[in-house]
């Protein structure tokens, strides 16, 4: 059985991880060279560098922190923020990336999915999508979760597969930051259509938030969070021993 991986995320704004609520109400946390390294030390089986408003902001992302974080951890890093074109795929790539995560440049272009595909395998093409749920159903949001495409996000995520992506990270924007569990509905809804990985994000409290994913989900491969790991609420030895301890598969 495939193992299910733990993904602590780092949210860069301006060289430095922050964390919020709902996408909002930033608040700063520690540079993200010295939490990757640690990170990679203490047990996480992959790491997703967001510059998160590298998109709102129209510009390309930081390469020289990229580069510094890069060259820390020795686990997969995916890096996503301000990916608009082959070019910034490259650039990212050479900075030391193991996969591209992209939002609302596919959302701009959904041909940079199956381009970048084509170039550089699927398993390097990482669809991001910023979900909310607005009049009963769930739409996609650009430019880090600030404008609504009125785009219904699981048919956006079976297309964005269908085109190339190989594997999937779902943002609830309903839960990130509020800690009262991720989104089992938007999460299964997603994970029905589409037979790639599926990574879960927003919301995770406490460990058995991801015991109550994992067993409620199967089909979902990894759970990522952020503020539970910065702030020392979840320690990943810890969760992985729980989990170890539920029959959930987990590389300790």
């Amino acid at each position: 059985m495939i193992t299910k991986r733990i993904i602590p995320c780092l949210d860069v704004r301006d060289g430095r991880v922050v964390k919020g609520v709902n996408f909002d109400s930033l608040r700063d946390v520690s540079s993200p060279v010295s939490l990757a390294r640690y990170y990679s030390q203490a047990g996480a089986d992959e790491l997703v560098f967001y510059d998160i408003t590298a998109s709102a902001e129209g510009r390309r992302i930081f390469t020289d922190i990229l580069a510094e974080t890069a060259s820390s951890v020795f686990i997969p890093l995916t890096v996503g923020g301000g990916i608009n074109t082959l070019e910034d795929f490259d650039r990212v790539l050479k900075c030391g990336a193991d996969k591209v995560s992209v939002n609302s440049g596919a959302i701009r272009n959904p041909k940079l999915i199956e381009e970048a595909a084509r170039l550089y395998g699927n398993q390097c093409v990482v669809i991001s999508c910023d979900a909310k749920r607005v009049g009963g159903s769930f739409h996609v949001f650009a430019k880090g979760g600030r404008v609504d495409t009125g785009m219904d996000a699981v048919e956006w995520i079976r297309r964005c597969v269908d085109l190339g992506a190989g594997e999937v990270v779902l943002n609830s924007i309903d839960t990130d930051g509020v800690r009262k569990g991720f989104d089992i509905e938007m999460l299964d809804a997603v994970s029905k259509v589409v037979d790639v990985p599926v990574i879960a994000s927003g919301g995770a409290g406490c460990i058995d938030d991801f015991i109550e994913l994992f067993t409620k989900l199967p089909k979902v491969d990894a759970g990522l969070a952020a503020s539970i790991f910065h702030f020392g609420d979840v320690k990943l030895d810890d969760l992985k021993k729980e989990m170890k301890k539920n029959g959930i598969p987990v590389r300790i």
